[in-house]
């Protein structure tokens, strides 16, 4: 679980455990407060944590094994100190979310199958690893087509930041302004070949491509001429043999 927070055009999240109201009092005290930011600065020994807030060391044992309890920190490792086995202790995760009602399903962009192993490479150790390009909003192309895929584009970026552990700045460019050295990158393509002149480029090498106004799939040798279709095609890069694209687009985009 991630919690994600949009802040004009930055994009910022945190894995989140959910935990249960009966355990919100763990965390309702001063003290209990304290302890958690400092464990979400580092792993500490209870005694450590005492001597930093200044506070008897059975007060915060009192909180960390309430805290304990509830799920919301852990034994991060375990060393021998004078014969005893002294516990260290961390956040399970960097947040947490109580939960009132139950989840609900989401139509803005349809569950992929085993999402994060799809998404490779594009997002590597919970980061992002690719430029993702998006047709101009102005006239452009010999049809002078303006796309209006940023709205979509939003969307995407929200999706890939439930599975980043860190954000950076999203390395977005339009079409019109991608150089060479930008094909040397995973390359995360949106619209379609009329509003995208890259996604135009790639298209005759996608095993799922548009065709004739109709959408062709090479695999299975089918023609979905409908104006709902879409694809999300995944495939080696044709700029850099090392690299991938991904292609979000659909006929009417």
């Amino acid at each position: 679980m991630f919690i994600i927070d949009k802040q004009k055009n930055e994009v910022y999240s945190l894995p989140a455990k959910e935990i249960s109201v009966q355990y919100a009092k763990s965390v309702s005290s001063e003290l209990a407060q304290k302890i958690l930011n400092l464990l979400a600065k580092e792993v500490m020994y209870p005694i450590d944590i005492a001597k930093a807030l200044k506070v008897h060391e059975q007060k915060v044992y009192y909180h960390i094994r309430n805290l304990e309890k509830a799920g919301i920190i852990k034994v991060a490792r375990k060393e021998t100190k004078q014969g005893a086995t002294a516990k260290f202790y961390s956040l399970a995760e960097p947040a947490f979310v109580i939960r009132f009602k139950n989840f609900e399903t989401t139509s803005k962009i349809a569950q992929i199958r085993n999402e994060s192993e799809f998404l490779e490479p594009f997002i590597k150790d919970g980061q992002l690893d690719a430029l993702i390009i998006v047709g101009s909003p102005d006239p452009h192309g010999p049809d002078k087509a303006r796309s209006r895929d940023g709205y979509y584009g939003m969307d995407l970026a929200l999706f890939l930041g439930t599975f980043l552990n860190y954000v950076p700045q999203f390395n977005v460019k339009l079409d019109t302004e991608v150089r060479d050295e930008d094909f040397s990158h995973n390359l995360i393509l949106i619209g379609g070949p009329v509003v995208n002149k890259v996604v135009e480029t790639v298209n005759p090498k996608l095993p799922i491509k548009f065709e004739n106004g109709n959408i062709k799939s090479t695999i299975s040798n089918e023609t979905y001429p409908q104006d709902e279709c879409g694809i999300i095609v995944k495939a080696k890069s044709p700029f850099n043999k090392d690299k991938c694209i991904l292609v979000v687009a659909g006929k009417r985009e």
